[in-house]
C-alpha cells in the first residue's frame, strides 16, 4: 500500500472520528445487542481503501486486508460479516459523503455538473429472470457504447472535480430530466442561489429550465442544431463529468459492483462514491494539483 493511501486513511479516520461523526450525532450506543469489534469509522476507512485499490471482490479484499492492513485494522471481520455491515450502512455512507463534500473549497463554488451513466446488473436473460432485482432494475440503452444493458442508471450532481453532492439510482426507462427533477427537488437545500448547472443536450426543454430557474440556479447545456446559438458546445466542461465516470468505472470498478439485491447494489455504489469523495477531499487538503486524480492511492 502506498504512503499516499496510508496518509489518506489516517487523515480520513481522524476527520470522521473527531468531526464528522459528532456533527452527525452518530453513535452505536443506542443500538441493541453486542457492539461490533470493528467500529463504523474503521469500516468506512476500509471501504475507501478497498475501492481506491480497485478490489471489487469482498472476499479477495478481506484476504488482502488480513495480509497488508492487519496493523491498522486488527479486528477484521470475515467476508460475510463485512458484506452485512456494508449493506447496513447505506444511510451513513450518504451522510458522510455529503460532509466530506462540504469540507472542500469547491463546495462553495458556483459550478455543478449533472449527468448519468449505466450501472449494469446482469449480462444474460437467465440471470435477469432469476435476479432479486426484478421489479427494480430495467433495460436501457447506453449511447456511448451503442448497446443495451439491464440494471440502473447512476445520476450524479457534482462539483467540477467530481465531488458527489447529490446522487441517486433509477430505472433506465425513466427520463433523465424527470429523475433529476425528483433528486434536485428532494435535496434543494444543497443548491445555492446563483449556481450554474452544466448538463448535456438531453436536458433541453423549457419545463426543465424553468424548474432549475425555480431553484435559483441557471442551466447551461450545449446548443442543439434546431435552436439559436447560446452557449456553444461546452465541450471542455462536458469532459469533466466524463472523466469522473471514467474514474468510477476504471479505478473504482463501478460496473463490477457485484450487487445482487437492491440494498447490495445501493451500498456498493455508495461505497465507491465514498472512495471518490475521500480521494478528492484529501487532494484538496494536501494541495494536490489535480483534485480529480486518484492514481496516487491505487497501489
Amino acid at each position: 500500500m502506498s504512503n499516499e493511501l496510508n496518509t489518506l486513511l489516517v487523515s480520513l479516520y481522524v476527520h470522521l472520528d473527531d468531526r464528522v461523526f459528532p456533527a452527525l450525532g452518530w453513535s452505536r450506543d443506542h443500538v441493541p445487542g453486542r457492539k461490533p469489534v470493528l467500529s463504523d469509522v474503521e469500516l468506512l476507512c476500509l471501504l475507501a481503501a478497498q475501492h481506491l485499490l480497485g478490489i471489487a471482490s469482498e472476499r479477495r479484499w478481506i484476504r488482502y486486508a488480513r495480509t497488508h492492513l492487519k496493523e491498522m485494522f486488527p479486528a477484521l471481520p470475515g467476508q460475510s460479516g463485512y458484506g452485512k455491515r456494508v449493506r447496513a450502512c447505506g444511510g451513513l455512507l450518504s451522510a458522510v459523503i455529503t460532509e466530506l463534500a462540504r469540507d472542500t473549497e469547491s463546495w462553495h463554488g458556483i459550478i455543478r455538473l449533472i449527468d448519468s451513466t449505466p450501472v449494469p446488473c446482469a449480462a444474460s436473460r437467465q440471470t435477469v429472470e432469476r435476479s432479486a432485482l426484478a421489479g427494480h432494475a430495467g433495460y436501457g440503452y447506453c449511447r456511448s457504447h451503442h448497446r443495451w444493458f439491464w440494471g440502473f442508471r447512476l445520476y450524479l450532481f457534482c462539483t467540477p472535480e467530481g465531488m458527489p453532492a447529490i446522487r441517486g439510482l433509477a430505472r433506465p426507462g425513466i427520463g433523465e430530466r424527470e429523475v433529476f427533477q425528483a433528486l434536485l427537488g428532494r435535496d434543494r437545500h444543497l443548491i445555492r442561489a446563483g449556481q450554474v448547472i452544466v448538463g448535456d443536450k438531453g436536458f433541453a426543454g423549457r419545463e426543465f429550465e424553468a424548474f432549475i430557474a425555480g431553484l435559483g440556479a441557471v442551466l447551461l447545456r450545449p446548443d442543439r442544431r434546431d435552436e439559436p446559438a447560446r452557449f456553444g458546445s461546452l465541450g471542455k466542461i462536458r469532459q469533466w463529468i466524463e472523466s469522473v465516470f471514467d474514474t468510477l468505472k476504471g479505478q473504482l470498478t463501478l460496473e463490477q459492483h457485484g450487487g445482487r439485491t437492491l440494498a447490495g447494489v445501493c451500498s456498493r455504489i455508495a461505497a465507491r462514491l465514498l472512495a471518490l469523495a475521500a480521494g478528492i477531499w484529501h487532494n484538496w487538503h494536501t494541495g494536490a494539483a489535480n483534485k480529480r486524480s486518484l492514481t496516487a492511492y491505487d497501489h
